[in-house]
């Protein structure tokens, strides 16, 4: 579907121009969490609010401002008592990197689980690889230098 039928889809549901705004993530330790997406894969703290009567936390990063960029909402529920189950519908994030080989090579030495080694998909060329968060979500690293 190209950009025009999508508009055109939209407009005919109603959205107007609607977009992706943000993916929300649910983490055991918010401080390990904010220091993977932000020290690591280079995103910054957007915004954050603690919610004490909801006994909650939640913190917005991303690579660009909201008003723009789609960004990923990590909640933090203060009671859990064990990291969350990730079920089995949930696939990945993917984020567009320069260099898959040098990325996964710092990420690896900072302790970051990689779980497909860099190198081209199958029965293609684009260079990908996947690493996981601290929670064990699956975010696919995709060669675009």
């Amino acid at each position: 579907m190209n950009p025009t039928t999508a508009t055109k889809t939209a407009n005919a549901a109603g959205l107007g121009e609607a977009r992706m705004l943000h993916t929300m993530l649910r983490v055991f330790d918010l401080k390990k969490s904010l220091d993977f997406y932000t020290r690591l894969l280079g995103m910054q703290v957007l915004r954050q609010r603690e919610v004490p009567e909801g006994r909650y936390t939640l913190a917005f990063v991303g690579y660009g401002d909201e008003a723009s960029s789609t960004v990923i909402e990590l909640t933090h529920n203060w009671d859990q008592k064990e990291p969350y189950a990730l079920g089995t519908a949930f696939g990945h994030l993917a984020i567009g990197v320069r260099d898959v080989y040098a990325t996964c090579d710092k990420l690896a030495k900072e302790g970051v689980k990689i779980t497909r080694a860099p190198g081209p998909v199958k029965f293609g060329t684009t260079v990908i690889a996947f690493i996981e968060d601290p929670d064990g979500y699956k975010i696919e690293l995709i060669q675009r230098g």
